[in-house]
C-alpha cells in the first residue's frame, strides 16, 4: 500500500484498514498492529482495523515501514486468524530543491578564446525520488553573467558566449548559475551557487616604449661594466608573456655600450663595455629594440611583437688623474751598476682639457729599503743602492703620478726591474763529490758522470766544459770525457785497481764556464776502490778486505764481534754483582752489635783475580796488618795499628791460629762478648808449585807464539793475529 509523504502533517491520514471476515460487526472482535513504526508513526483502530499515521512523513528519511497486524478474541484474547504482514510505502511528493554541493566554483579560460569554448561544468542534485514524477528533473539557466557566458540547460557545461574577450579589458567574471526541479516548470523548487570565471593572459600585445627617444648624462670616469641608465618599453601582458630582451642595434657608437634586462622590473639596464673620454667624444646615439620572448603564433598576423626607441648619451667632462702611456713598465740592470745610474724612465699626462703638468715619485711602501729614486719632473728613475743578483732578482714597485693643479688626483703604474747577472761565481761539480771503482774494472769504463751547478743566472746557451787539471794528466789513473751537454764522465784508464796497494784516489777536475769573464774551478773527486762481483756490483769498500782473503766473510766477523761484546758484558756484570754483595754482608756484619758468625762465600775470581783478598796474608805470616778494624762492631774512634808478632815461614797452621787468638785477647777495642774469627790457610810446600801468576816474573811480551805456526791451517789466524800483536808491541817499544 502507498501512502503519500505530507508536511505540515495537520490530522491523522487513513492509511489501510484491516478486517476480519470473522468480524460480524458485534465488537467481539479486536485489531492489534506490531512492527517499524507501530505506535510511534501507525496506529490502529482497535474496533475498525483502520490503520493511521499519527505524526508526518518524510521518504527522504524512511521510503517504507514493515508492520505486522492480527485479530484477536475480544474477550479470550486468543488469534483468531493468523498475523499478517505488509509493507507501506511513502510515497514521494517534490519537497527539496536542486543543491549545488561543490559550489561556489572558481574556473578560469584563456582570453580571445572564441565562442563555445568549454569552462566548467556545474553539478546539482535533488533529494526526491528520481523515479516518481518530475520532482528530481533539474534544468540549469544563468541569472547572471550574459552574454559573456551560456549553460547547457541539461548538462551544465558552461561555456563561452562572446568572442575575443580581452584580460586587459575585462579579466574577471561572477556568473550566477540556477537549478530548477520539475523539469523547469512553474511550482519547481530551484536552488543557485556562483561561479567565478577568471581570463588567463595570453601573449597578444606587443612591447611598447612609451616615447621613442630617450636622453642619458654620463660622467667619463664611469667605470667599465657599471650601469649608466634605464630605459622600459611597456607590454599589456601578463608574467611570462611580458616578457621583454633589449637589444641595441648596430650602428653610431653601439660597440661602447651593452644592454640586459632586469627580470624584476623588466627593464633595459645600459651598461658601459668601454672607458669614455670627455676628450675624445662628447656624445652617442644608437637604437634599441624591444621584443617578447615567448610569441604565440596564433597572433603573428597582429603584427611584428617588438618596438625600437633611440637613446642618446651625452658624456660629461671630469676632471681626471694623469694616465701613464703603459700599463706597466719593465726594466733591467746589471748587478753592481753604481749607484746613481738612470735604467729607464715612465710618463704620465693630463688628458683633460685645460692640461696639468705631473710630478713623480715612488710609493715607498713597494719600496721602503729605497732601492731606486725618480725624478719627480722627468719619471727617470736611477739606482739608489747596489744591487746583487744573488740577493734579489726582481724588484717590484709603484710610481705615482700626480696633477700640480690638483695633488689629489693620482694614478699609479707598476714598475718591475729585472737584476741581470755578472759572471762573478765559478761552476762547481754538482753532488756527488765521492764515487767508487771496482779492483776488476777495465780501461774505458764510466764510473762516474758529473754535471755543474754555477750562484750566477746562466744566461741562454750557457756552456760548461771539463778537463783533467795539469798536474795529473801525465799517466793518470782516471780521465775525464767531456760529453759538450754540461755533463762528463769519469772514466777508468787502466785494467785493474788493487785497494791494499791503494784504497782512495784523489781526482781534480777543472770546470769552465762559458760567460765573460770566463770563470773555471777546480773540483777534486774522491774515488773508493772497492771490491765488486763479476757483475759489476760494489760488495765491500771498507777495511774487512784484510780478513776476506782467509775465508771470512762480513757475516761471520761481525758475529765474532757480538760475541766478543757479549762475554765482556757477562764479566762485567759477574764482578759488579761480587762486589756488591760483598758490600751488602760487610754493612750488615757492622751494623750488628750482638754476637754474630761472620760467613765468608767468596769462591775467588781465579788467577786473574788479585783483589778480592790479600793472599799473601796466607802465604806469609810475617805479613804485617797495617791498620786491623774489627768489622762485626762500628769503632767511635779511630784505632790505632797495632803491630803483629813476626811468625816463622814454616810455622805450623796452629800456631798461627793460637797467636791471633792471643791478639784477640789482648785487644782492647774486643767487645766483651765472643767473636768467632774464621781464617783458612792453604799452606805450602806443594810439588806442582803455585799455578798463580801473582808471582810469576813473566809477562805477556816475552811468550812466544810461533808454535802456533806450526799447528796447521786450523791455527794460521790466531798466529797471524798473536804474530802481529807482537810486532806491534814491538813497535811501540821502538
Amino acid at each position: 500500500m502507498f501512502v503519500k509523504s505530507r508536511r505540515p502533517f495537520a490530522k491523522w491520514l487513513l492509511c489501510h484498514k484491516l478486517h476480519s471476515d470473522l468480524d460480524k460487526g458485534a465488537g467481539t472482535v479486536k485489531y492489534t498492529l506490531s512492527g517499524d513504526g507501530a505506535g510511534t508513526v501507525f496506529t490502529i483502530d482497535e474496533t475498525t482495523g483502520d490503520i493511521h499515521a499519527i505524526r508526518s512523513l518524510d521518504r527522504e528519511e524512511k521510503p517504507f515501514y514493515t508492520l505486522r497486524a492480527q485479530a484477536v478474541d475480544i474477550d479470550t484474547r486468543k488469534p483468531l486468524e493468523p498475523e499478517s504482514e505488509f509493507i507501506i510505502k511513502v510515497q514521494d511528493i517534490n519537497d527539496n530543491e536542486p543543491k549545488f554541493l561543490d559550489g561556489p566554483y572558481v574556473a578560469s579560460v584563456p582570453e580571445m578564446s572564441p565562442v563555445g569554448a568549454y569552462v566548467l561544468q556545474v553539478k546539482a542534485t535533488d533529494a526526491d525520488d528520481p523515479t516518481y514524477g518530475n520532482s528530481a528533473r533539474v534544468v540549469y539557466s544563468i541569472l547572471q553573467g550574459q552574454p559573456y557566458f551560456s549553460i547547457d540547460p541539461k548538462t551544465g557545461v558552461i561555456r563561452t558566449a562572446l568572442p575575443n574577450m580581452d584580460r586587459e579589458v575585462k579579466e574577471q567574471y561572477q556568473v550566477l548559475i540556477q537549478a530548477k526541479d520539475m523539469g523547469g516548470q512553474l511550482g519547481g523548487l530551484a536552488g543557485t551557487t556562483t561561479v567565478n570565471i577568471t581570463l588567463t593572459d595570453v601573449n597578444d600585445n606587443p612591447p611598447r616604449f612609451p616615447k621613442s627617444i630617450f636622453h642619458l648624462k654620463v660622467p667619463e670616469s664611469s667605470l667599465v661594466g657599471s650601469a649608466i641608465g634605464r630605459i622600459r618599453a611597456v607590454d599589456p601582458d601578463f608574467g611570462k608573456n611580458a616578457e621583454i630582451e633589449y637589444n641595441i642595434v648596430p650602428g653610431d657608437g653601439g660597440n661602447l655600450f651593452d644592454i640586459t634586462t632586469d627580470e624584476n622590473t623588466q627593464e633595459g639596464v645600459i651598461k658601459l663595455k668601454k672607458p669614455l673620454d670627455f676628450e675624445t667624444k662628447k656624445a652617442y646615439t644608437f637604437k634599441v629594440e624591444a621584443s617578447n620572448v615567448h610569441l604565440d603564433h596564433r597572433f603573428h598576423s597582429v603584427g611584428p611583437f617588438k618596438d625600437t626607441a633611440t637613446v642618446k648619451i651625452n658624456v660629461l667632462d671630469v676632471d681626471e688623474p694623469p694616465v701613464f702611456s703603459k700599463p706597466m713598465y719593465t726594466m733591467e740592470v746589471y748587478e753592481d751598476t753604481p749607484v746613481g745610474t738612470i735604467i729607464g724612465a715612465v710618463t704620465a699626462q693630463d688628458l683633460d682639457v685645460g692640461s696639468s703638468s705631473v710630478r713623480y715619485f715612488i710609493d715607498r711602501k713597494s719600496d721602503s729599503e729605497s732601492y731606486f729614486t725618480i725624478d719627480g719632473s722627468e719619471g727617470t728613475i736611477a739606482t739608489n743602492e747596489l744591487l746583487d743578483r744573488e740577493s734579489t732578482t726582481q724588484y717590484n714597485f709603484s710610481i705615482i703620478a700626480s696633477k700640480l693643479s690638483n695633488p689629489l688626483l693620482t694614478s699609479k703604474v707598476n714598475v718591475i726591474i729585472n737584476v741581470l747577472d755578472v759572471n762573478e761565481f765559478p761552476p762547481e761539480i754538482s753532488v756527488p763529490y765521492e764515487t767508487s771503482v771496482c779492483e776488476n774494472a777495465k780501461p774505458g769504463q764510466v764510473i762516474q758522470t758529473v754535471s755543474a751547478a754555477d750562484k750566477d743566472l746562466s744566461p741562454a746557451g750557457q756552456r760548461f766544459s771539463f778537463r783533467l787539471s795539469p798536474e795529473v794528466s801525465t799517466k793518470p789513473n782516471f780521465t775525464v770525457q767531456d760529453y759538450r751537454n754540461n755533463t762528463a764522465g769519469i772514466e777508468t784508464r787502466r785494467s785493474g785497481y788493487s785497494r791494499r796497494q791503494q784504497d782512495l784516489y784523489f781526482l781534480p777536475v777543472v770546470i769552465e764556464d762559458s760567460s765573460y769573464p770566463v770563470q773555471s774551478s777546480t773540483n777534486t773527486m774522491t774515488i773508493h776502490v772497492c771490491r765488486c762481483d763479476s757483475d759489476g756490483i760494489i760488495l765491500s769498500c771498507n777495511v774487512e778486505a784484510i780478513f776476506l782473503p782467509v775465508g771470512l766473510s762480513t757475516g761471520a766477523l761481525i758475529a765474532i764481534l757480538l760475541c766478543i761484546v757479549i762475554l765482556l758484558v757477562i764479566v762485567v756484570l759477574y764482578v759488579a754483582l761480587r762486589r756488591q754483595k760483598k758490600k751488602d754482608t760487610l754493612m750488615t756484619s757492622k751494623e750488628d752489635i750482638r754476637d754474630n758468625v761472620i760467613h765468608y762465600d767468596d769462591e775467588g775470581g781465579g788467577e786473574e783475580d788479585t783483589q778480592a783478598f790479600d793472599i799473601g796474608a796466607l802465604r806469609n805470616p810475617k805479613v804485617i796488618e797495617d791498620n786491623k778494624i774489627r768489622r762485626d762492631i762500628k769503632p767511635d774512634t779511630l784505632c790505632f795499628p797495632r803491630q803483629r808478632p813476626p811468625v816463622e815461614d814454616n810455622t805450623d797452621i796452629r800456631d798461627f791460629i793460637n797467636q791471633r787468638l792471643q791478639e784477640n785477647d789482648v785487644d782492647p777495642t774486643a767487645p766483651p762478648y765472643d767473636s768467632l774469627a774464621t781464617y783458612a790457610y792453604e799452606g805450602n810446600g806443594s810439588v806442582a808449585e803455585s799455578l798463580s801468576s801473582i808471582d810469576s816474573l813473566t809477562t805477556e811480551a816475552d811468550q812466544d807464539y810461533d808454535y802456533l805456526s806450526d799447528w796447521g791451517p786450523r791455527f794460521k789466524v790466531l798466529a797471524e793475529m798473536f804474530g802481529e800483536e807482537e810486532n806491534y808491541n814491538t813497535d811501540k817499544v821502538t
